[in-house]
């Protein structure tokens, strides 16, 4: 405490002293008139306000005389300049009070600076050992706009005149409820709303359950009004009712599984602007949706995958990523990339193998570096095929970045494994990972076909089931990177090295053989609910007699169903489809559909072919 502070408190602790004594020397001079006043008056005194006072006293002066009204008077002057002076010498200070307890009610005793000073240290540790596990995966807002992006890459006139050119070709027949009217679209951070969109009709919200080791978590709950359209749209697909399920969006217009229906289904007839439009809604009303607390771009917030209602979230954050890599937006993919990594740490749509080819693409070598190395997961993430070959990569343009900046004496950090010997350590770790990527980029060189003989490249399986999944996906999302000259030149001397280190040490290869099996066991294949489909970069479409087979109206396809009196009667579920003499694409495609049925285990033997003729 500065010594100015300490003197002020001194002098008007003293005056409040003498203030107090004056009033009592008053007191005693007046005893005689106050011998008149009611003693029962003064015993809410304390509570009164002056303007209650001065009401009670006019109240008197109607009842008594002259005299009296005098008198009364007297008293409320006295009284509310008694209750002033004790106002004012309780905002001082209580003459009772010792100084040290002054002191210590002010928080300035003689330790508290110290004090003090340790507990900001002790916060300052436990705040930097919570966000320095998170921090990288914070993140920033402005990337996840997809029109910031486009802008930044194609330039902002060039985007005002695609928008004029679109703006009135939109989608406004999906979900618009029917409502013409102008009203206002509220802004959000994942997506930018469209002013054909229907208003947010608040169907579903977000419900804060726990906080845990500095982390929220929360839930998606769903209105009574929700849960008629969900009841409406599963009737809809129990019945391959493709019309259905849209009549559903004409009165629920942000129901989450319809819109993921439609999307489904613009995006197999080729109307993938559309299928995006129905993914753009989807996030839309989740975001309004959010919780005042639910703050995720600080990356403390958790939505558990486990809760049903939180699934979708996750399944349209991953489909609304995929949208942005079509478009080339490879920054603003990344930054969805990390939201669905910071939602749930057990990754249940599989983004830990998206993030480092997004990286990649968006050019955020160091900071993929950083993630490799700070992100806490059962193995390490070198082990992983994706990042044991994406670190080598992300090395070889930092060390290019180094190369070109060495002339402003910037200092080269020697602490690191080289590009080379990351992608020896990645081929000797994951050999079959040479022979896929020569047939997927392709690689045509004669070269590869005698790298590819060499007993350690020859096979392309491992004869680990998981591994081999990963590696699957691997190889189908990051084989374009492997197309730049740079990168193949860095593997073609990789491989070369390693050919001569194992024919030197013939006991290398079963070391790490013996690494891989230990890292990736057949009995914890985590990763097997995710499929290679929905890493990859083609967009499937099927002839249109196809497609119309699984999304007609059954109601519309025979005029059998209507009645006489033009009444329509109930239709009978039909059949499960036959899969006999049909295209094997087509009917990869058609299950993916959330209506197609195939029949349950009980309807084998009703639906199996007669081979006996």
């Amino acid at each position: 405490m500065s010594g100015r502070l300490l003197k002020k408190v001194l002098q008007e602790h003293e005056e409040s002293k003498q203030q107090i004594h004056h009033e009592e020397e008053e007191e005693d001079e007046e005893s005689g008139a106050r011998s008149s006043i009611n003693p029962f008056d003064l015993l809410n005194e304390d509570d009164e306000d002056p303007e209650e006072l001065e009401i009670d006293d006019e109240t008197i002066v109607e009842k008594k005389n002259e005299d009296a009204d005098h008198l009364s008077k007297n008293k409320s002057k006295k009284k509310k300049k008694k209750k002033k002076n004790k106002e004012t010498a309780s905002n001082v200070a209580k003459p009772e009070i010792s100084l040290d307890e002054t002191l210590e009610a002010l928080g300035l005793s003689a330790n508290s600076k110290q004090d003090k000073v340790q507990e900001t240290k002790a916060n300052a540790d436990s705040s930097k050992k919570a966000s320095s596990s998170r921090f990288f995966l914070e993140i920033d807002p402005k990337y996840l706009n997809l029109e910031n992006e486009l802008r930044r890459v194609y330039g902002s006139k060039a985007m005002r005149s695609f928008e004029s050119g679109t703006q009135g070709g939109g989608s406004s027949r999906l979900g618009r409820g029917g409502r013409r009217g102008v009203h206002h679209i509220t802004k959000t951070v994942l997506i930018s709303p469209k002013e054909n969109w229907s208003r947010w009709d608040r169907s579903f919200s977000m419900e804060f359950l726990e906080t845990k080791d500095g982390n929220n978590y929360f839930r998606y709950t769903h209105s009574a009004s929700y849960e008629q359209a969900q009841r409406a749209f599963q009737a809809a697909q129990a019945i391959h009712d493709l019309n259905g399920v849209a009549s559903v969006l004409i009165h629920h217009p942000y129901h989450i599984e319809s819109l993921i229906t439609m999307a489904d289904y613009f995006k197999f007839v080729g109307e993938h602007d559309m299928a995006a439009d129905a993914i753009g809604k989807c996030l839309y009303g989740l975001e309004r949706a959010w919780h005042p607390m639910f703050t995720p771009f600080q990356g403390n917030c958790r939505l558990d995958f486990n809760h049903d209602t939180n699934k979708l979230f996750f399944k349209t954050l991953f489909t609304h990523m995929r949208n942005m890599d079509r478009r080339g937006c490879h920054r603003s993919a990344l930054e969805v990339c990390k939201f669905l990594l910071s939602l749930d740490t057990s990754d249940p749509v599989g983004a830990l193998f998206c993030v480092d080819y997004f990286a990649l693409r968006a050019e955020e070598y160091a900071w993929l570096e950083q993630f490799s190395e700070e992100y806490r997961n059962d193995n390490s993430l070198w082990l992983f095929p994706n990042f044991s070959y994406s670190l080598a990569i992300a090395r070889v343009f930092l060390e290019k970045m180094e190369s070109s900046s060495s002339s402003e004496a910037t200092h080269i950090d020697t602490s690191k494994s080289s590009s080379l010997d990351l992608m020896k350590q990645a081929l000797k770790l994951h050999p079959t990972v040479l022979r896929k990527l020569v047939d997927k980029v392709p690689l045509k060189d004669q070269v590869w076909t005698k790298i590819l003989k060499h007993s350690y490249f020859r096979s392309g399986e491992s004869k680990i089931m998981s591994l081999d999944h990963l590696i699957n996906i691997y190889v189908e999302r990051n084989y374009l990177i492997w197309r730049l000259p740079d990168v193949q030149k860095l593997l073609r001397s990789a491989a070369d090295l390693v050919i001569e280190s194992l024919e030197q040490d013939g006991t290398e290869a079963e070391s790490w053989l013996c690494v891989r099996k230990e890292a990736f066991s057949a009995e914890n294949n985590q990763y097997s609910h995710l499929s290679t489909h929905d890493f990859s970069d083609s967009m499937p479409t099927l002839p249109p007699d196809n497609l119309q087979n699984f999304v007609a109206n059954p109601r519309m396809v025979g005029g059998d169903q209507m009645g006489e009196g033009g009444g329509q009667q109930q239709a009978p579920p039909p059949p499960p489809r036959d899969l006999a003499n049909r295209h094997a694409l087509a009917v990869l495609m058609e299950s993916i559909l959330p209506w197609a049925h195939y029949g349950d285990e009980g309807d084998d033997a009703h639906h199996q072919p007669d081979n006996n003729g």
